[in-house]
């Protein structure tokens, strides 16, 4: 009773806390620089991918095993770009389907859409890319290079040891960014980085990405420029010691290797010397983007199947505003329903009502746009649909605490003393309905999948918000108005009054009136 005592004493204390938490999270808002929450993709428009998978020997099926790894894998590299509600989903026996909201479909494409294995390989040449040098007379079309790889592969000396035939320094020299050159490990590769600024002539594979077992961006101690850091297995170790050791010996630019994904450089480090342990670190002019850009790729990038690029579709959102309309226009009658039974039953004491629901929507747009900034919490229509059933549970809260005083009072309590008794009794009730709807939130997030996820999220959130409506702000008011002549005299249209609570025929009610305001 001593800590019940001590709130009783200080509501004023906690609705200026209260309001302070309120201002604060405003200003992070102000300070980020965000003021409205991220859309999902059904009310603001994204891309789906649609991606084919094939066997990287490029025949038979594709094992549903590889494909389910490769969506795990491409749902992790979609989470890294930081977005919400994006959905990877295997459709069918070899399609894996990519819906992303809040990103651009060149991005997206860039992410997902167009890369599947990744590869280190030494360079042999490098030229900045232009018209084809080849020239000359026309010749004989050329016998079609190799597009599956041979079994054995060849070993790391034998990659080594390898040298350019005529015919690809030809194809290197007549070669122009864009051209299509097959991408296949144990054969050369020409081709062009990323941006088509250079173009490679490089040697077959040594090592391919599922030798690569992390990868991560940062700043290392007494630095002040990016890096990447990356992490092989045992077998990779291995081998990336005995090549940097034998290309770091060698000229500019046989002293670099090249790591390609999908058949473009994403970029190519010069070594100095053999890197022992598995562990290295590329180093060169990154931003923080560029270098989380990169880990991303490579820790990402790898996957057990090969996918061609089937369709790219923009998601409208036309539909989704429609019935975001809708919705917020069935939550806007909700909530005139719940304040015209308010103020027609509880009469000035709806002002609470208005209060705690007016708060609670501002608590949840709040937090729904610090998620999204934070967290890229996108708010889908599901969610919308959670926030508007917060509505009920909110109006259940102040309802079952405005009844649980109306029959303190009836059993004869004066107001203030009803309000606390009837506190005490109506947080257990309240704290026990939103636990329910907070366990069935949580079960619902674990078990759901996609845009269900949104209304799980947002009914868990709104519930949190609810209690804390009600322990910080209803309570502290409800006790600040029964300290009020008005209410605390139960004057008429207060809400308060003996005879509109029905409290005359069973106790002695003017007794509210007569005594005189007591601390419990």
């Amino acid at each position: 009773m001593a800590t019940e005592s001590r709130h009783k004493q200080r509501p004023l204390r906690t609705l200026i806390v209260f309001f302070a938490v309120v201002a604060a999270l405003f200003a992070i808002m102000a300070l980020a620089n965000t003021w409205t929450p991220k859309l999902g993709l059904d009310l603001r428009g994204g891309t789906t991918i649609t991606l084919t998978a094939r066997n990287t020997t490029g025949s038979g099926a594709v094992d549903q095993a590889s494909l389910e790894q490769a969506r795990t894998i491409i749902q992790q590299r979609v989470d890294s770009i930081g977005v919400g509600e994006s959905e990877v989903a295997v459709v069918g026996n070899n399609q894996v389907t990519v819906s992303v909201p809040n990103v651009a479909p060149a991005q997206l494409q860039e992410m997902v859409g167009q890369t599947a294995q990744l590869y280190f390989r030494p360079v042999y040449a490098v030229e900045m890319a232009g018209p084809s040098t080849g020239g000359g007379l026309p010749l004989p079309p050329p016998e079609p290079r190799p597009t599956v790889a041979a079994n054995p592969q060849p070993t790391t000396d034998e990659v080594l040891a390898w040298q350019p035939t005529e015919r690809d320094l030809a194809d290197f020299q007549a070669y122009e960014c864009g051209q299509p050159f097959p991408d296949v490990p144990d054969q050369v590769l020409i081709t062009c980085d990323r941006e088509n600024v250079t173009k490679f002539l490089l040697y077959p594979a040594v090592i391919d990405g599922t030798m690569l077992t992390n990868a991560s961006a940062g700043i290392p101690q007494a630095s002040v420029n990016w890096i990447v850091q990356l992490s092989l297995n045992g077998e990779g170790a291995t081998i990336f010691e005995k090549v940097t050791g034998a290309l770091a010996q060698k000229p500019e630019p046989q002293n670099t290797f090249a790591i390609v994904l999908d058949g473009a450089v994403v970029t190519y480090p010069r070594l100095s010397g053999p890197i022992p342990g598995g562990q290295a670190q590329i180093e060169g002019n990154f931003t923080q983007q560029s270098a989380t850009d990169l880990a991303n790729v490579l820790k990402y990038g790898s996957l057990p199947l090969s996918f061609d690029l089937s369709e790219v579709s923009n998601v409208s959102p036309t539909l989704g505003g429609e019935q975001l309309r809708a919705g917020i226009i069935a939550g806007l009658i909700g909530i005139g329903l719940v304040l015209i039974y308010s103020v027609v039953y509880y009469r000035a004491l709806s002002i609470v009502v208005i209060g705690s629901l007016a708060l609670a929507a501002v608590l949840t747009y709040q937090i729904m746009v610090l998620l999204g900034e934070g967290m890229g919490f996108a708010l889908n229509l599901p969610g919308i649909a959670g926030a508007i059933v917060a509505i009920g549970m909110t109006a259940d809260s102040f309802i079952i605490f405005f009844e649980r005083i109306r029959d303190e009072v009836r059993e004869g309590r004066s107001l203030r003393t009803a309000i606390e008794t009837g506190w005490i009794g109506s947080r257990k009730t309240i704290l026990i309905a939103d636990a329910v709807s907070l366990l069935s939130a949580v079960v619902l997030f674990a078990l759901a999948i996609g845009s269900v996820k949104g209304f799980a999220f947002t009914l868990g959130l709104t519930t949190l918000i609810d209690i804390a409506i009600v322990f910080w702000f209803t309570k502290p008011l409800v006790t600040l108005l029964g300290r009020t002549k008005y209410f605390g005299e139960g004057r008429r249209f207060s809400g308060f009054e003996p005879e509109h609570m029905g409290a005359q025929r069973r106790s002695p009610i003017r007794r509210l009136r007569a005594t005189a305001p007591q601390e419990v």
